[in-house]
């Protein structure tokens, strides 16, 4: 039997024995799997349960399991965004931040709707911060729209 790794998960450490099925297409080989968010969901499931830390990758799969940012996580998690960023590329989680990481999807998967309501807040703040308003002159005078917009874009150059 030939496993199949399953890197599209994103974790480098899972491997499928069966539920899926790879056929050739004139672009190469595809993939397709049985129940694929129930496995995504079983993956999240056996990540909180496992023995050890969690590594970098397995803290972001939790997180994006959750459809949190990493400044969203932040704020949850009670540390800065770079923190969280060091934390999924190095992979060096602080074990009480591991262990909040594993309750705080826990508690997501449980469908806690106290839990669902502070997730919406935090991230309806966050589009809130990351918005810039633009505004337009026009024949009748000045009109707004408001973008959103991340920490990483550069504000634009200013004519003299």
């Amino acid at each position: 039997m030939t496993l199949y790794h399953f890197t599209e998960c994103g974790l480098d450490n899972v491997w499928l024995k069966n539920g899926f099925t790879i056929k050739e297409t004139p672009f190469g080989p595809a993939v397709s799997f049985a129940a694929l968010e129930q496995l995504l969901d079983e993956i999240a499931a056996h990540l909180v349960r496992k023995p050890g830390r969690l590594t970098g990758k397995e803290f972001r799969y939790l997180r994006s399991k959750m459809h949190l940012s990493q400044a969203a996580m932040a704020t949850l998690q009670g540390v800065s965004e770079q923190n969280i960023s060091l934390w999924e590329r190095r992979g060096r989680v602080p074990k009480s931040n591991d262990t909040l990481q594993r309750l705080l999807y826990l508690k997501h998967a449980a469908g806690d709707e106290t839990l669902k309501s502070a997730f919406d807040r935090i991230m309806t703040v966050e589009r809130l911060v990351h918005q810039k308003i633009v505004a337009t002159s026009g024949r009748k005078g000045w009109k707004f729209t408001v973008e959103e917009t991340r920490p990483s874009d550069e504000a634009p150059a200013v004519a003299d």
